[in-house]
C-alpha cells in the first residue's frame, strides 16, 4: 500500500512539474518578448498569441481590482488544501485517473499563484510600447502578492461582424461589434484547471459521485 501511494505521488508531482514548467516558460517568454497587446498569428486566423495581463481569476474574468491581495491569499489557501486532498488520495490508493485531473488543477492554480506573488517582484512593467525586463535596475512593477497574471492563448475561431450577422442578438457582440468565439484569452495554467475540471466530470464522476 505505501509503495502504491508512493508512486501515485510521484507520478502526480510529474504532471504538476511539467505543467508548472511549460506555463512559465510560455509566460516568461511572453514578458520578455512582447508588448502588451501585441500579436502574433500561430495558426491560420484562428489561433493567435495575444499578450495581455490581468489580475483575476482565470481567462481575466472577475478583475481581482482593490481586492487583489484577498485573491492571491485565497488561491494559496486553496491550493494548499487541494495539495493535502492530494497526498490523502494517494495514501489511500486512489486511482490515478482521480489524481492526475487534481494535479491539473493544482498545477494550473501553482501557475498562476507564481504570476501573482513573484512577477511583480522580478519583471518591469510591461506597457503598449515597452517589453519587459528580468530583474531591473530599479525594482519590479509591483509588490509581493500583488504581481498581475500573463494570459496570451487566444482562439477567435469564428469572427463576425455585426453587419454580417443581423441575426444574432445584440449581446453577442462585444465593444467593437464583433461576435468573437472564443473571445476569452488565457494560459497554459488556465487550461489546465479547465482540462482537470472537464475531466473529473466527465471520466471521474462516479468517484465524485461516491464522495
Amino acid at each position: 500500500m505505501k509503495n502504491n501511494s508512493s508512486h501515485g505521488l510521484l507520478k502526480s508531482s510529474i504532471v504538476i512539474l511539467a505543467v508548472l514548467v511549460i506555463d512559465q516558460i510560455i509566460k516568461v517568454w511572453v514578458k520578455l518578448h512582447l508588448t502588451i497587446g501585441q500579436e502574433i498569428p500561430m495558426i491560420g486566423n484562428w489561433f493567435k498569441l495575444l499578450f495581455i495581463e490581468n489580475n483575476g481569476m482565470a481567462f481575466g474574468w472577475l478583475d481581482g481590482g482593490g481586492l487583489k491581495l484577498a485573491l492571491s491569499i485565497f488561491r494559496i489557501l486553496a491550493v494548499i488544501f487541494l495539495f493535502i486532498v492530494l497526498v490523502r488520495l494517494c495514501r489511500k490508493d486512489t486511482k490515478f485517473g482521480v489524481l492526475f485531473g487534481l494535479s491539473l488543477i493544482i498545477a494550473g492554480a501553482l501557475g498562476n499563484i507564481i504570476d501573482s506573488v513573484f512577477y511583480g517582484r522580478i519583471f518591469s512593467e510591461s506597457t503598449y510600447t515597452q517589453v519587459a525586463t528580468l530583474f531591473p535596475e530599479g525594482g519590479g512593477y509591483a509588490s509581493l502578492l500583488h504581481g498581475k497574471v500573463v494570459d496570451m492563448l487566444y482562439f477567435p475561431i469564428i469572427d463576425v461582424a455585426r453587419e454580417n450577422a443581423t441575426w444574432l442578438p445584440g449581446f453577442f457582440f462585444g465593444p467593437d461589434d464583433h461576435f468573437i468565439f472564443f473571445r476569452p484569452i488565457f494560459n497554459f495554467a488556465d487550461a489546465a484547471i479547465t482540462v482537470g475540471v472537464f475531466y473529473m466530470i466527465i471520466f471521474q464522476w462516479k468517484w465524485l459521485k461516491s464522495l
